[in-house]
């Protein structure tokens, strides 16, 4: 690339061998249900998560959007985490377009919703409220530092959502992180989901796109859904291409970035005045944050990084950050924005610092 970007894993480029797919991919109109190169990546992709069927969509928020609106109807209602992408990163999507209202809970360090508060979040039968409809869940879980979820609480909410007769869909952008992280195939975490959509284009590195897979009666409504929202598509093979790549030889290479947030959690955790914690890096997400006793705001900090080494770092409050490792940053990038970030922390006037290096439990 050209530059060391720590932002995020959207930021990543095609691979070579992508880009080679792409130059010679077979096409057709995927309207039409012609794209033969669309056509592979979605029986793929299916059959990677235990699915019948897939639908390829632009992004996982279409994909999310397109699942929400084809499960529910004008006045139901989801219950989704409060911090979760559905609910607090697609611009009120599934409100806005579908008339549908999240019911919010909160989630516990890992992003899991309490199942007695889900039991009873579920409405009556009462013409004063909505319809309880679906069950929104998230794996890996962005918000609490891209943790992998286990089956087991997925079950747990599927025995729930069979009770109370609720659909569930599993936003899944990161969901092969979660799966190599646990070292388990994908499908051990969608066996209890009624659909799930998940990336192509973050740790996969494919350019563009996101698939949503369920079964084929659900697809074709899916379908429909798409088509609605803008999401019809024609001679998308070039773009599927890259997908199919992604999904033959990227995933198991995600632990790859796995270890290498590690190794930059681990060298934050020696940087007087960072706050981290190790043991809550389970994939290619590391938060942290400034001591107050530094002196020094976020802005600050990712300003300096951007200008004397070309490292791209967003914060997420002033004086916290978020750093995503991908295909694109290795080893040797993390040691570079060790030894920067130490460096600028180093020209920063001389305070006592004895008191700034503990771990960040929380």
């Amino acid at each position: 690339m050209d530059k060391i970007d720590f932002r995020s894993d959207t930021i990543t480029w095609p691979t070579p061998a992508m880009r080679e797919a792409m130059a010679v991919a077979l096409v057709g109109d995927d309207v039409y249900g012609e794209d033969p190169t669309v056509n592979q990546l979605e029986t793929l992709a299916a059959s990677m998560v235990g699915q019948e069927a897939g639908l390829f969509v632009v992004s996982g928020t279409m994909g999310n959007l397109t699942a929400i609106l084809t499960h529910a109807n004008r006045g139901d209602e989801a219950i989704v985490g409060e911090d979760a992408h559905t609910y607090c990163y697609e611009a009120g999507g599934m409100a806005v377009l579908g008339g549908i209202t999240p019911r919010p809970l909160p989630t516990d360090d890992c992003g899991r919703l309490d199942a007695g508060q889900v039991e009873t979040a579920v409405r009556p039968d009462d013409p004063h409220f909505p319809h309880t409809r679906l069950l929104l869940l998230e794996n890996s879980y962005g918000a609490k530092q891209g943790y992998p979820l286990s089956p087991d609480y997925f079950a747990t909410m599927r025995a729930i959502a069979d009770r109370h007769q609720l659909l569930i869909h599993l936003d899944g952008a990161r969901l092969f992180n979660a799966a190599v992280a646990q070292s388990l195939p994908a499908s051990e975490l969608t066996k209890h989901v009624d659909s799930v959509t998940f990336c192509l284009s973050k740790g996969l590195s494919a350019p563009v796109g996101s698939v949503l897979c369920g079964t084929a009666e659900f697809i074709a409504r899916a379908r429909r859904t798409r088509k609605l929202i803008g999401g019809g598509m024609r001679q998308a093979g070039v773009l599927a291409a890259a997908g199919i790549v992604a999904l033959t030889q990227m995933v198991e290479r995600l632990a790859d970035d796995h270890r290498h947030a590690q190794q930059l959690a681990q060298g934050l955790q020696q940087i007087p005045g960072i706050r981290v914690n190790p043991a809550a890096v389970r994939t290619n997400m590391v938060f942290f944050s400034l001591s107050e006793e530094l002196g020094i705001m976020a802005d600050e900090v990712a300003t300096a990084l951007r200008q004397q080494a070309n490292i791209w770092l967003d914060k997420i409050g002033p004086q916290s950050f978020r750093a995503v490792t991908h295909y694109w940053v290795g080893s040797d990038e993390v040691a570079r924005f060790l030894e920067m970030l130490g460096a600028i922390i180093d020209e920063r006037p001389s305070v006592d610092r004895r008191q700034t290096t503990e771990v960040d439990n929380r």
